[in-house]
């Protein structure tokens, strides 16, 4: 659930710049500035009556679920509040946010990726405002921990990531594994794979049985990402690949490490373990592939969770193999998109009482009872079975005796694009695994370069 670059126009920023002088409270304060007075409201009930208008993209099952029952609950708490509710893709609220942003009409509550093109630029566009006198006043920092806060954490300037004031809050933590179809497994004759040589020799098995290994739709060219990324955490250090996903100096994506992680996903589509057409079949149509039997396994995040078990029911496991490279499992996750609030609304205070209300302890059951997986507490939330406790246990693995990795495309403002392109031409052949690091690493280094 990432992707696409963000460009912002510098009319759009210069204008947004001078919208980020009203202050959560006021109207005639900058809200990054610590010298400034400002008088934080946290009385929704006193506001009068408002409409609250809020972009996200939780348009699947569970999370379209959660959001509904949120809203409902926000409107029944406070009569007084409307919530216009904007829901769209992943692609189609990244392909529609840079202009809405920068218009008359932008909304009050975003959902921004924390990469880079997104996040990073509308900070550094003066597009969404510091969240900090919000997480004073409603108790943000002791509610999540720092690790989960690093990635919604900007210097002001746009330029740090991991460092500074905070942009905004998650609902969900994300975890990337495998699902795959307990059936299909067994008809193959393979136990559900615990390390990475496991993994690895599970997959030959299966296309052995006749069977096709891997699903992947990459029409859209971030899903690959997420494969590559499990693949790198296995093979590769996790301090280096923490600090080219953060765009860090200090790391190298031309390495053995690297190259053989490149080459290892290349060789897995080359002897055919992927469905066919990879590149020219949609995300969606992929994954509900898994659901009809039409392969065994999928790379893929934990938000499919919630959809794949509605349809397949008690059929659908989840697991991450141990890396070759370190104690647990090392693989990619974080945050879901966090929600952020913009320059242009009038109505600061409102968005950030709302934030707080859809990130609450009892917004956190309402996450885990409609299939999905909060990020704070998340033990505590966790059910008895099926794919969803596979999910939890996994995740609470990763984050307390493994490495959550950060998605790659967070490393650069052009990082989606070059990595989503490459990784076409790594699995169609048309890229050779030195040619693919060599790609991604110009990418890398130049814009540590110039940062």
């Amino acid at each position: 659930m990432r992707k696409r670059s963000i460009m912002v126009a510098s009319i759009a920023a210069a204008t947004a710049l001078m919208l980020t002088a009203c202050t959560p409270g006021s109207n005639n304060a900058n809200p990054s500035d610590e010298s400034t007075d400002r008088t934080v409201k946290t009385d929704v009930s006193a506001m009068g009556d408002l409409t609250l208008t809020v972009w996200d993209q939780e348009v699947r099952g569970g999370q379209d679920e959660q959001m509904t029952k949120l809203n409902a609950a926000f409107e029944e708490k406070y009569p007084n509040i409307t919530i216009k509710r904007v829901s769209q893709s992943f692609d189609d609220l990244n392909k529609t946010l840079r202009l809405a942003l920068s218009g008359d009409d932008a909304p009050d509550v975003v959902q921004a990726n924390n990469a880079r093109n997104s996040m990073g630029a509308f900070v550094q566009a003066g597009q969404i405002v510091s969240l900090d006198p919000w997480a004073e006043a409603y108790g943000w920092e002791d509610r999540y921990s720092e690790s989960v806060l690093t990635y919604s954490r900007y210097s002001s300037d746009g330029v740090t990531f991991g460092e500074g004031s905070i942009f905004g809050l998650p609902q969900v933590g994300e975890v990337v594994g495998v699902f795959y179809s307990k059936s299909a497994l067994k008809d193959a004759g393979v136990e559900v794979p615990e390390t990475w040589d496991d993994f690895t020799s599970a997959l030959k098995t299966v296309k052995d049985a006749g069977q096709t290994p891997l699903l992947l739709g990459n029409i859209e060219k971030w899903p690959a990402i997420h494969d590559f990324g499990l693949v790198q955490g296995a093979l590769v250090p996790s301090d280096e690949i923490a600090t080219l996903g953060f765009g860090n100096e200090g790391a190298s994506w031309t390495t053995p490490e690297n190259e053989k992680a490149a080459s290892t996903l290349a060789t897995w589509a080359k002897d055919g373990y992927f469905n066919e057409g990879v590149n020219g079949t949609d995300y969606d149509a992929a994954w509900q592939k898994l659901t009809d039997g039409s392969g065994t396994f999928l790379i893929g995040g934990s938000w499919l969770a919630a959809d794949l078990e509605d349809a397949m029911g008690d059929d659908v496991g989840f697991f991450a193999p141990t890396s070759s490279v370190g104690e647990g499992i090392h693989t990619t996750g974080g945050t879901g998109l966090p929600f952020t609030v913009t320059s242009a609304s009038q109505y600061p205070d409102l968005a950030a009482a709302y934030i707080d209300f859809i990130t609450n302890e009892d917004a956190m059951q309402v996450l885990a009872d409609t299939g999905n997986l909060p990020v704070v507490n998340t033990a505590d939330y966790a059910p008895e079975s099926g794919v969803q406790a596979d999910v939890f246990g996994v995740f609470h693995s990763v984050t307390t005796d493994g490495v959550l990795l950060p998605y790659l495309d967070y490393a650069t403002p052009t990082m989606a694009d070059t990595l989503g392109s490459s990784l076409q031409g790594l699995l169609d052949g048309r890229t050779s695994p030195e040619e693919f690091t060599k790609a991604i690493e110009k990418d890398y280094a130049d814009f540590v370069a110039q940062n």
